[in-house]
């Protein structure tokens, strides 16, 4: 059974920084896509992040550009969203999903093309 773990959220105030993790003991993450999404209470869940198999293709949706980065340890199996300049509508449940790909520079986005979830780590940005 595939699973993925997430970790790292918490409360922060606006303005501040939080790392998440996302990581597997069931499959090596070298053969798959990592996204993470998130989904806000009365939101659709929606991509926030992702990265391609080989780590150099990303993908940010444009309310975390500038401000969020993907990134791939191969050595760990983890792949980490360090999230900076946090504001209160980056608050939701972060989950992590794996797609396995063929091609190394294979990159998508859209939820619905992942199989494998994590269960959400929550992320509250709040003064």
């Amino acid at each position: 059974q595939v699973q993925l773990v997430e970790s790292g959220g918490g409360l922060v105030q606006p303005g501040g920084s939080l790392r998440l993790s996302c990581s597997t003991s069931t499959f090596t993450l070298n053969y798959h896509a990592i996204g993470w999404f998130r989904q806000a209470p009365g939101n659709e869940r929606e991509g926030v992040s992702c990265i391609t198999r080989g780590g150099g293709t990303t993908y940010y949706a444009d309310s975390v550009k500038g401000r969020f980065t993907i990134s791939k340890d191969k050595s760990k199996n983890t792949v980490y969203l360090q999230m900076n300049s946090l504001k209160p509508e980056d608050t939701a449940v972060y989950y992590c999903a794996a797609k396995r790909t063929i091609l190394s520079a294979e990159l998508t986005c859209a939820s619905a093309e992942y199989p494998y979830w994590g269960q959400g780590t929550q992320v509250t940005v709040s003064s």
